[in-house]
């Protein structure tokens, strides 16, 4: 009997990682709710509403066979500057760019990385990589991320500085999030070969031969 793979530990980030990276998308733009994978089951479940005024205008997901631990501190600390970085625990975040409607999440795409946001959260790294959907029309001759429109990056990073606020926070002292700087495609692959360095060493070998 076949089983559904689990999405962050079943599927591989894919052979011409961190190139072309393979994606697990949770949440769409016009979700009202943000959406994660389960970490034990591998299924999506409902994190927390978004906040009423803040939609990302892109696909929001994952990169599978990443994880953010000691590779992608220590990475974060040499480009920053900053101190006592902690890796955040999960799988590397990527936002994905394409001009056609995607209805929901749930799904694997092919995406191509063009740079990401380096955002500390609480002391921990927490990059947001945005890639381009393999083949797209509209962004598909995009190769860094300085490229792209301003107020399209500026729309994207203000989801990230806020999207912990929700109604259930109105009034209360939100979690300190910060975006300390933006890089292009170059720092994307090395952010992503870091994930992957701390999946295998947190992991190993045996979760890595499924694929």
């Amino acid at each position: 009997m076949k089983y559904k793979a689990h999405p962050w530990h079943g599927i591989s980030a894919g052979k011409k990682a961190p190139e072309l990276v393979t994606c697990f998308i949770e949440v769409v733009p016009g979700d009202e709710m943000k959406y994660e994978v389960d970490k034990e089951s591998g299924y999506l479940m409902i994190d927390r509403p978004n906040k009423f005024s803040n939609i990302l205008p892109a696909l929001y997901g994952f990169i599978p066979q990443t994880y953010s631990a000691e590779a992608c501190a220590n990475y974060c600390m040499k480009q920053s500057g900053l101190s006592n970085i902690e890796g955040d625990g999960d799988p590397i975040d990527i936002v994905v760019l394409t001009d056609r409607k995607v209805p929901h999440g749930d799904l694997l795409l092919e995406a191509i990385p063009v740079g990401g946001f380096r955002m500390i959260d609480g002391g921990e790294a927490d990059d947001k990589i945005v890639a381009i959907l393999k083949g797209d029309s509209t962004y598909g001759d995009i190769k860094e991320m300085s490229d792209l429109p301003e107020k399209l990056i500026k729309r994207i990073k203000h989801y990230f500085l806020t999207y912990k606020e929700h109604p259930d926070t109105l009034g209360k002292q939100a979690p300190k999030v910060e975006i300390t700087q933006e890089y292009g495609q170059k720092e994307a692959f090395e952010v992503i070969t870091a994930g992957q360095k701390d999946y295998l060493t947190h992991y190993g070998q045996k979760e890595m031969a499924k694929n």
